[in-house]
């Protein structure tokens, strides 16, 4: 999210048909943890705002929201914390604590550090792991084409080969669309999945895909000639997204509550983006990836899913109104629901009430065995 962050905000693209919005704010697969960009893959589609208690511990009503004061915090550690090789490539990871498995997934642009004030809260009683994606955060920045479902093998590998046991997912924005996917990937192993302002759209039944085949003049004058012209915009984009003001100006204007806008987060977004490969991650991910993941939609993953599902959601995110929490809750009815005054990314913002609401949903799931081995 760091300096991909403010970049992303220039551009409205459609990931999943819906992180179009987000992907001009959180951009940065580099090492960045911020809230913002990284949170919020797409303006209306990966943040699904609004949410309507129902089923946990508060029904009907919104929760208040208030600064992370006396919060306990993860200490930043700028080396990061543990590393696990996955398909030659480094991915970074966070765990605390002892009991059921909880992993935590970022949003666009962020990193583990995102999930700063949840970690040691939720560690108090269960094992909390939380991955950087690759592309972004301490992870390795690839040079790949990036797809969703590169991010769920990741995640369903890492379930695989390092939680090894029942796993809750929970991610904001793209890390809970990728929560999704996941759960689908590894049914067997993922007992449950809350979002946090989700990435993903509905499909839409009328929406026609038409593919024509590309003239002579297209692919040998047009389409290099667009690539030249968006490497330079993305280019300086990228550039005045690492610049600490820049970000610190997009950060606010996502948080309704801005008092966990600190140096902390941002300086956990600009040594990200230093990285030397983040130049080139960002550049595919804005033209590549979100402008062609319209395939991938809440629907379609949602009818293959079959555990219970929490929404938690700040329904004052300026990007995407409450009525997709609604409709997501109308189409998968194992889910509950809690409103939250707060922005995109109400982990950050409003952790106490986050925290909250994750355990006590948490406490209603029923106790796993733990995997066969053979």
């Amino acid at each position: 999210m760091s300096s991909s962050f403010s970049v992303s905000m220039s551009l409205r693209t459609e990931l999943f048909n819906s992180v179009a919005h987000s992907n001009r704010l959180s951009f940065a697969p580099t090492r960045t943890f911020q809230y913002r960009s990284k949170c919020e893959m797409n303006r209306r589609s990966f943040a699904l705002k609004g949410i309507v208690a129902s089923g946990v511990s508060v029904m009907g009503s919104s929760l208040a929201a208030q600064p992370a004061q006396g919060v306990e915090r993860l200490e930043f550690k700028p080396d990061g914390y543990n590393f696990w090789t996955w398909r030659g490539h480094k991915i970074h990871y966070v765990v605390q604590g002892e009991g059921s498995p909880v992993v935590l997934i970022h949003g666009f642009g962020a990193s583990a550090f995102h999930w700063r004030y949840n970690i040691p809260e939720l560690a108090k009683s269960h094992k909390v792991y939380a991955i950087d994606l690759l592309g972004f955060g301490w992870s390795d920045k690839a040079i790949i084409e990036y797809d969703a479902m590169v991010w769920r093998d990741q995640v369903v590998d890492f379930l695989k080969e390092i939680v090894k046991e029942p796993a809750v997912l929970v991610g904001n924005s793209l890390g809970g669309f990728t929560a999704l996917v996941s759960a689908i990937g590894l049914p067997e192993q993922v007992v449950g999945v809350a979002l946090l302002n989700s990435a993903g759209q509905f499909g839409d039944p009328n929406r026609k895909t038409s593919k024509s085949e590309e003239s002579t003049l297209q692919k040998v004058i047009l389409k290099p000639l667009k690539e030249v012209f968006q490497r330079l915009v993305l280019g300086f984009l990228f550039w005045q997204s690492k610049q600490p003001a820049r970000i610190e100006s997009v950060l606010k204007s996502v948080y309704i509550n801005a008092s966990n806008v600190d140096d902390y987060l941002v300086e956990s977004i600009t040594i990200p983006a230093a990285d030397p490969n983040a130049g080139e991650v960002y550049y595919r991910l804005m033209s590549r990836f979100l402008l062609n993941q319209t395939q991938y939609t809440l629907d379609s993953v949602l009818s293959k899913m079959s555990c219970p599902l929490l929404l938690v959601w700040g329904d004052l995110d300026p990007w995407v109104g409450p009525a997709k929490a609604n409709r997501i809750k109308e189409f998968y009815p194992n889910t509950a629901l809690v409103n939250l005054q707060a922005g995109h990314c109400p982990h950050d913002e409003v952790p106490e009430l986050v925290n909250k609401a994750l355990l006590d949903w948490l406490s209603t799931l029923p106790a796993q065995a733990p995997l066969q081995t053979v």
